[in-house]
């Protein structure tokens, strides 16, 4: 089940034509679509049917696929469009129909519950991070000598803490702190080669800062020892899949987790086949199962937030389009992270090596921010907390 989105009507067209919907019913359809759209996939013909009388009741309308009203197809996705009073009126009317229908009810009501969501409280060892009121700023630190954008400037533990106290006065809400690049085609360090680098940091900087330190690694032993040493948040790009002790670690420490979606690995996530059947369902539905295991390894609701993994085995395109319908993946009911900051997709524009690619940056950034995140995790934080700060004013009067 999801949220659609449409910026314009052709958006709201590609989407009935992609669902199969009749020529003749495309163009009465699209008008109607300003509205709420929820996508359920996968539905019986028999259910389609009866929730499309059920909204034809109500007002709203429901598009499906050819052939599906005389069950000559077996299954069939389905766009629900209507207001939010409607909608809810709907949930109730197939709260006691057959096919699977309560259960759409309760998750579709859950769904508009989380739509509504404007605040968050993410949950650390040491304290509560708010969310919702301004649009916070994650600062990065490297300690890497091989990083696409920094690499090697911080290599030095005491550059580096000199560092991460400046992004604190710059403006950041938390620092992030990495020992292993994630560009496109770097390969993996050993544990013992990432304790070296990011520990010292991390002890320097709790000794140091007022705010949350953020540990970005893949690896259980790294955060345990990192968590140990006074960070709060586990930054984990595989969303926990590459260390199986990952979750009990952070759980066992009452530590707070970003889980991201990214396909494959840093070494080959850009290569070969990046097309997606549907981009926005499969980095969803990949969230809700890391989401489900983070909750059966003993890791709380409040202390989870997301990240789509903009120019982590995406195309160019694909990452324009996660951050114009950023907001579809409030579906989720957790706070948003995302990390344009000097990507690939944005030099594909303006050109550039990754160090001149602060105007697109900023740029990036305020769409997303305008398109519901929470968080930004980003290299320039003085400028991009300026460029913040002006977006959240227009986006929240």
């Amino acid at each position: 089940m999801r949220y659609l989105t449409f910026k314009r009507e052709s958006d709201a067209v590609e989407a009935l034509k992609r669902i199969g919907t009749d020529p003749y019913g495309i163009e009465s359809m699209a008008p109607k679509m300003r509205h709420l759209n929820i996508l359920l996939e996968g539905l019986p013909c028999k259910a389609a049917n009866i929730i499309k009388q059920e909204m034809l009741s109500l007002g709203g309308d429901v598009a499906v696929a050819r052939g599906s009203v005389d069950c000559s197809v077996e299954r069939t996705d389905a766009i629900v469009m209507g207001t939010r009073k409607q909608l809810i009126r709907f949930t109730e009317r197939i709260l006691r129909q057959p096919f699977g229908l309560k259960r759409m009810s309760e998750e579709m009501r859950a769904l508009l519950s989380n739509l509504e969501r404007s605040g968050f409280k993410l949950k650390t060892p040491r304290r509560d991070i708010l969310l919702g009121e301004r649009t916070l700023i994650m600062g990065i630190v490297n300690v890497t000598p091989d990083s696409f954008s920094d690499g090697g400037r911080f290599a030095n533990a005491d550059d580096a803490v000199r560092h991460g106290m400046r992004l604190e006065e710059e403006g950041a809400d938390v620092i992030d702190v990495g020992g292993e690049s994630s560009r496109p085609g770097s390969e993996p360090v050993s544990l013992e080669e990432e304790l070296r680098r990011v520990i010292p940091v991390v002890k320097g900087l709790a000794r140091q800062v007022r705010i949350p330190i953020s540990i970005d690694t893949t690896k259980a032993g790294v955060a345990r020892a990192a968590l140990e040493e006074g960070a709060e948040i586990v930054n984990d790009i595989s969303a926990m899949r590459f260390d199986d002790s990952m979750a009990r670690t952070a759980a066992g420490a009452g530590a707070a987790v970003i889980l991201m979606h990214m396909r494959g690995k840093p070494r080959d996530m850009q290569r070969g086949n990046l097309v997606y059947d549907d981009l926005f369902s499969e980095i969803i539905s990949f969230l809700e199962e890391r989401i489900r295991q983070a909750k059966a390894e003993g890791i709380e609701e409040e202390r989870i937030m997301i990240d789509p993994g903009i120019g982590f085995g995406k195309t160019f395109e694909d990452n324009l389009r996660l951050i114009r319908h950023l907001v579809e993946f409030s579906v989720l009911g957790k706070p948003i992270l995302v990390g344009p900051s000097r990507k690939a997709f944005i030099g594909n524009i303006t050109g550039g090596e990754p160090k001149d690619r602060l105007e697109g940056t900023a740029a990036a950034v305020a769409a997303a921010v305008m398109n519901g995140a929470h968080m930004v995790r980003v290299h320039d934080v003085g400028f991009i907390k300026r460029v913040v700060s002006m977006t959240d004013a227009i986006r929240r009067e």
